[in-house]
């Protein structure tokens, strides 16, 4: 007696399936696996504002999180830039021109902000264009420069992000909760650095802020 097969139809049903399957695991693993954390310190994290106004005016740390707010109105993070308003953290300490290197941390972004950056990979000072990465939020929508969505209703909750930088490989990748939404090429070597916070861009919002908690730097 011959045994039953299934149906031609239904065995392509089942290996797409499986297929699916696989590529979700793949997409949502721990984008840290295989990194090593670096250890960082209270003074790792250089903060930049107004430069006419004091840290308290601008940002604050408690509880364990970073808040960091600023005007269309105020001034740049030193006298005679030409750049727009900013309250942001510069990683400091772990610049890198080789190598792979994640930044992780998790973001809160109030409703109101929009046309703001809230995290960037900066290139050496001086280099134009200034970064291989940035991360914006425009009108709840969290953006790769103004391109590429990778998240939608990012208002008024905490999301965890994770950008990777693979140097050598001169590419980019963003996961956001822990799933991959991006992947882009960088702009060639250069010494880089992580910055996060809020940066105004183009169709500023009057009040842009953004809240970090969990920051962390990983390498392999």
């Amino acid at each position: 007696m011959a045994s039953p097969t299934l149906p031609v139809v239904q065995i392509a049903f089942l290996v797409s399936f499986f297929l699916l399957k696989e590529s979700i695991l793949l997409c949502s693993a721990d984008p840290t696996d295989g990194f090593r954390q670096i250890p960082l310190t209270e003074s790792n994290f250089l903060l930049q504002k107004p430069y006419n106004l004091a840290s308290a005016d601008r940002y604050s740390y408690s509880n364990g999180v970073r808040r960091l707010w600023v005007f269309s109105t105020d001034k740049p993070f030193k006298s005679g830039s030409s750049t727009d308003p900013r309250t942001e953290i510069r990683i400091k300490g772990y610049d890198y021109s080789s190598g792979v290197w994640q930044f992780e941390g998790y973001v809160f972004v109030p409703s109101g902000t929009s046309g703001a950056s809230i995290m960037q990979i900066h290139r050496a000072e001086g280099e134009k264009p200034a970064t291989d990465a940035m991360l914006r939020v425009y009108d709840g929508e969290l953006r790769f420069y103004v391109g590429a969505v990778l998240e939608n209703n990012v208002h008024n909750r905490w999301i965890k992000l994770n950008v990777i930088h693979d140097v050598d490989g001169n590419m980019l990748t963003v996961f956001v909760d822990g799933v991959m939404k991006h992947e882009a090429q960088g702009r060639g070597r250069s010494d880089f650095f992580f910055k996060f916070g809020v940066y105004g861009q183009i169709g500023e919002s009057n009040r842009m802020e953004s809240r970090w908690r969990d920051v962390k730097i990983f390498k392999k």
